[in-house]
């Protein structure tokens, strides 16, 4: 019997066996009643393991493709031939709902590090203490740990959001208890249920710009009108939110992703209006734990009055984003929506990382890992900015946070989609402060400090040094 078998498939030898000889009896090539070579000899012919023809075999017996004659061999069955053959898979008759536009983003995982790594939102994984996590999560994960065997909570394991509660509370001013807290697998997730909760379609909702892009997506995705509000040095500027908006999402703690810091006065506006308006804020705090500054302004959650506020958070930035791990502070009226939307589309989360996360909380781990990484990231900060200072670009002050905007200058030259593009080509990674806007914007840079090599700054930047001319 003569068998073609592309032993490269993606799929393994074993099943690249089973599916050449598949094609061979559907389509008549080996005939009904015809002997099979044994294991043994068709593994000689093919190079492979005799253990792979063998499952290949037995695997066609079950489908009823085979049948094997103890002493006398292995035999095509009438079956075999009059079954339909296999046929190539298409690219399919569905399509998405009318209007859908959006397709994937690549992720920092798509590709290897650069030599120069100023990709934006990577936090150091060398930092984290994984010994210590793995032995709290090999504690959790035990028979018998939390909540075995049963299905979870859509708000999370108690004891994960008591922690959170206690640790928002005291590292950021938050006032939340346990009932407060809704556990997410990140804060992207926190948004989607925000979104599912209070917006229809044709709502008006109100981002900064420049912004998140993947919150303003998000927020379109769900039918909603997204309206770009610019930002200036104080932050978002709260006069350009247009009456109607039925949300505002914003980052104060660090304006994502110039830098700055809402102020105080624009804080108390925006919650004036919101209160005017009937408008939910949604406060983002997704890096203020590497903060450079004694302590930051209020978070807007503690300023409101009226349970207008969520706030986000996640452990994506201060930990891993490979725990998938964060966590929602919502006012007691939008309490059960939430919960509900969550165990709708999600069910809950994974609570054996949550309870190990609630030791790594309450044993003051995550605090003396903020401290360990903020003492390294405010270095390779300093390095960067000393670095920036040959260069014709003007850094935005910032006091916390994984990344640094820098504008280009106003009077010509390299645009930033272009000097990236460049960069690129010379293993030095960064991002356009392009792809962050939607409305007028002076252009510029953003620089991630999280996964930077700290010997590779000033070279990364000399580099970008080069690139800068027309």
């Amino acid at each position: 019997m003569d068998l073609a078998v592309d032993l490269s498939h993606r799929t393994g030898r074993t099943d690249a066996i089973y599916r050449a000889l598949r094609g061979a009896l559907t389509t008549g090539r080996v005939p009904a009643g015809e002997r099979l070579p044994s294991t043994r000899d068709l593994a000689r012919d093919l190079g492979v393991s005799r253990a792979s023809v063998a499952t290949a075999y037995e695997r066609l017996v079950a489908e009823g493709f085979l049948e094997s004659r103890p002493g006398a061999g292995t035999y095509a069955t009438e079956a075999a031939n009059d079954a339909p053959p296999a046929r190539r898979r298409g690219t399919g008759a569905l399509r998405p709902r009318a209007g859908w536009h959006w397709s994937p983003r690549p992720t920092s995982a798509d590709a290897a590090a650069p030599d120069h790594d100023f990709r934006v939102g990577i936090p150091d994984a060398s930092l984290f203490p994984f010994d210590t996590w793995r032995r709290l999560l090999a504690a959790e994960s035990r028979a018998g740990g939390p909540a075995a065997g049963a299905y979870g909570s859509p708000a999370g394991l108690p004891r994960f959001r008591a922690a959170v509660a206690r640790y928002v509370s005291g590292a950021r001013g938050v006032h939340a208890g346990p009932d407060d807290v809704i556990a997410t697998t990140g804060a992207q997730q926190a948004l989607d249920l925000v979104a599912r909760v209070l917006l229809e379609p044709g709502d008006v909702v109100a981002v900064e710009d420049p912004g998140y892009p993947e919150a303003r997506e998000l927020f379109a995705l769900h039918g909603a009108r997204v309206v770009p509000v610019p930002v200036d040095a104080e932050g978002l500027v709260v006069d350009e939110i247009p009456e109607r908006a039925r949300l505002v999402y914003t980052t104060p703690s660090h304006q994502f992703p110039l830098g700055m810091p809402l102020s105080l006065a624009r804080r108390r506006a925006l919650l004036a209006h919101a209160r005017r308006h009937g408008t939910a804020v949604v406060e983002d705090d997704y890096d203020s734990e590497f903060r450079r500054t004694r302590r930051p302004l209020e978070p807007l959650q503690a300023l409101d009055r009226d349970g207008r506020v969520v706030y986000v958070g996640t452990f994506s930035k201060s930990l891993l984003p490979g725990l998938r791990a964060g966590y929602l502070v919502a006012p007691p009226s939008l309490r059960d929506a939430l919960l509900a939307a969550r165990q709708l589309t999600d069910g809950h989360g994974a609570v054996h990382v949550q309870a190990a996360l609630a030791r790594f909380l309450d044993d003051g781990l995550l605090a003396r890992h903020v401290r360990k990484a903020s003492a390294r990231y405010a270095e390779r900060h300093e390095i960067l900015l000393d670095a920036l200072a040959d260069l014709p670009v003007a850094p935005v002050p910032s006091a916390a946070g994984l990344h640094v905007a820098a504008h280009l200058p106003e009077d010509g030259g390299v645009d930033s989609r272009t000097l990236v593009a460049r960069a690129r080509r010379r293993s030095v990674a960064l991002e356009s402060l392009a792809t962050y806007a939607t409305g007028p914007h002076r252009d510029g840079i953003v620089l991630g400090i999280g996964n930077a090599v700290t010997s590779s700054i000033r070279p990364g930047i000399r580099v970008l040094a080069s690139l800068l001319d027309p």
